[in-house]
């Protein structure tokens, strides 16, 4: 779709306007008059102005951005494609329709958020609630249309939902998906030998991102996330951990593929890398992101992961710390293993273009990277100061006999 804007006008703007209205964010352009005192008069001539000729004025402009900060997304006070989405999934509710698990035109909404948790209470969906109706899903409504005697049919319709509304919660409260992600850290025990982990350089095939001019010539944004991918893969591979990068050199797959791809390796953890730009030469800084939603809902290793790798990426290198952040793109969504995806730094920031194009600098965040998923299985046990752990000592401590 067309990215819309402050100033911009038209039936986008007006259904925009009427959609964020619905979910509270903005007050409707017939209530904004009324307040002013302005008689209303609907008529056909009306209706037909407001759908031609609404404007994305300074108002709208504020709810879009409140909506997009709720939402766990970008906040530019820009509606294209990932806002607009966010927008639909909002305004369902659950009942509204009819929900079922469809591989090739997957449901996403509040409403399958609404019916996760609803069934996370009742003991039946241990999953994150991220408001994808998926395989997880569909297993988990099954079992509980079969426990309590209805068809089995994976639909949630409206007998199912009388069967909800009947049974009611039992208990509520925690999360299930994060005591079962903290289990599967703590049962895996402290060696990395054997960890699957997905490394995900961002880009790739003709996408080849922002160039910058080093001393050593043009370098492109994918030939320094393949590099430090490369870097990371080889590092990882030394201390036996299996990896398995999210792409070959010549494509460039949708976040949603990487995540399948992902799935399919049956990692234990996936590390996605990216770089960023902006239109101010001032912006910098290194940020990590994981899961987490408005719903509540959030990756617990994906949190603590991010964190680490955070703070061992800022304590051993010049890049600003731009802090951790949940959210909900769907490569954080859509993979079934914890997921971080680390914004390197500004390819439109001197400084930071110093960093990335460093062979060397590159080489001390692969370490960083590593280190911290060493320090996420250690459990804050045998650990060393943030920033102080390197390669060498934890490759001594990886091929070191078990006590």
């Amino acid at each position: 779709m067309h990215r819309l804007r402050h100033g911009d006008h038209g039936p986008a703007v007006a259904e925009i306007r009427s959609t964020l209205a619905a979910l509270g964010f903005l007050r409707s352009d017939n209530a904004a008059r009324a307040a002013q005192g302005s008689e209303i008069h609907v008529t056909a001539d009306l209706v037909g102005s407001a759908l031609t000729d609404a404007s994305f004025d300074a108002a709208l402009d504020r709810a879009v951005r409140a909506f997009q900060q709720q939402r766990g997304l970008l906040v530019d006070g820009i509606v294209g494609p990932a806002t607009y989405r966010a927008m639909k999934e909002a305004s369902y509710r659950l009942g509204a329709r009819t929900l079922i698990y469809q591989l090739s035109a997957p449901l996403y909404g509040d409403d399958v958020a609404s019916l996760q948790t609803r069934l996370q209470d009742l003991g039946f969906y241990l999953g994150r609630v991220d408001g994808f109706f998926g395989a997880r899903t569909h297993e988990s409504l099954t079992s509980f249309q079969r426990e309590t005697g209805i068809a089995a049919d994976g639909i949630c319709g409206p007998g199912t939902l009388r069967a909800l509304e009947l049974l009611g919660t039992r208990v509520t409260g925690g999360s299930p998906h994060a005591i079962s992600e903290e289990e599967l850290v703590r049962r895996s025990g402290p060696q990395l030998s054997g960890k699957r982990i997905v490394i995900d350089p961002g880009l790739g095939g003709g996408n080849t991102g922002t160039a910058v001019m080093t001393d050593a010539g043009t370098l492109t944004e994918a030939d320094i996330l393949w590099d430090l991918a490369s870097r990371l893969e080889g590092r990882m591979a030394a201390t036996g951990m299996e990896t398995f990068l999210s792409r070959p050199a010549h494509e460039a797959p949708s976040d949603a593929e990487r995540a399948a791809r992902a799935n399919a390796f049956d990692a234990d953890l996936m590390i996605s890398l990216r770089c960023d730009t902006n239109s101010s030469p001032s912006a910098s800084g290194v940020a990590c992101f994981h899961f987490g939603n408005s719903h509540g809902s959030s990756s617990t290793i994906g949190k603590v992961l991010s964190g680490l790798i955070q703070r061992e990426i800022v304590a051993r290198t010049a890049l600003l710390d731009c802090r951790t952040h949940g959210r909900t793109w769907d490569l954080l969504r859509l993979t079934d293993m914890p997921t971080v995806q680390i914004d390197l730094g500004y390819l439109t920031n001197g400084s930071d273009v110093a960093v990335l194009s460093n062979p060397r600098s590159r080489d001390v965040i692969a370490e960083a990277i590593l280190v911290s998923v060493k320090r996420l299985y250690l459990l804050g046990q045998d650990d060393a100061p943030t920033g102080t752990f390197s390669f060498a000592e934890l490759l001594a401590q990886e091929l070191s006999p078990a006590d």
